[in-house]
């Protein structure tokens, strides 16, 4: 039920963080694993632990025909296309009213427009096989709101939006798209945020009941369950791994 055998999977921002954790595990679970990013350095790196099948591709997934070209060279490579991960994203630490409109767009563009670009690209590949997955990397800040992300919360609403809308859409060619919520999670962009939000890590802390943050391994099997033909019936969904971060009020 789990096995994901024979199947592609492409990872946008899969060399690190977040995304470098749930290769880990499609790969784990039988994956040929394509990571989609623009630093090369890194994605040499992840393509150690994820298997002698594993490959990088570049790609700017704010770019339409960067996505294209990366997408296409996927498939010609692969034979097939069966998973998708839209894990690509940034972030600008202000409150709104010192946010530029440069830097609203950077964070819309690369977190949201880009997931919509990549699922685009990736549906008619989807459909040829027969049908897939497409996974969306939402936030905590789906949910609520943070003073010091406007522009990010706003990308990640979006997200959830985009995957209830994608779902409804793309059901009949049997395409299953669902959000991941992760909470805090321990990675390079979270880190940074430790050192720019006072208080930061202790509130993280102290609202968690697991009472720690995540590690980038806790995202490896939602990744495989939602990959695989364990959630056919489960399409539309917004599935929070936070460590029960949002059951607190």
């Amino acid at each position: 039920m789990f096995d994901l055998t024979g199947r592609v999977a492409i990872v946008t921002g899969g060399n690190g963080g977040i995304g470098l954790g749930m290769a880990r595990g499609l790969a784990s679970a039988g994956a040929r694993v394509v990571v989609a990013a623009r630093n090369a350095e890194k994605s040499r790196a992840a393509l150690a632990e994820l298997g002698s099948d594993a490959f990088a591709l570049a790609a700017d997934v704010c770019d339409e025909r960067s996505v294209e070209a990366m997408l296409g060279e996927a498939v010609r490579r692969c034979g097939r296309l069966d998973i998708l991960v839209n894990n690509a994203g940034t972030n600008v630490r202000k409150p709104a009213h010192e946010l530029s409109l440069a830097e609203w767009r950077e964070v819309l563009d690369t977190n949201l427009t880009g997931a919509f670009l990549c699922s685009r690209g990736a549906y008619p590949h989807l459909k040829r096989a027969g049908g897939g997955k497409i996974i969306n990397i939402g936030s905590m800040l789906s949910i609520f709101g943070a003073s010091f992300a406007p522009a990010y919360g706003a990308s990640k609403g979006g997200m959830v939006q985009l995957t209830k809308s994608l779902a409804t859409t793309w059901a009949q060619d049997n395409i299953q798209v669902n959000a991941v919520l992760p909470g805090w999670i321990d990675t390079d962009l979270t880190r940074k945020a430790r050192e720019q939000v006072a208080g930061l890590n202790e509130r993280v802390l102290a609202r968690t009941p697991a009472g720690r943050w995540g590690r980038i391994d806790d995202m490896a099997g939602v990744a495989v369950f939602l990959a695989s033909a364990a959630s056919d019936f489960v399409t539309g969904a917004a599935i929070p791994v936070d460590g029960g971060y949002s059951t607190l009020v």
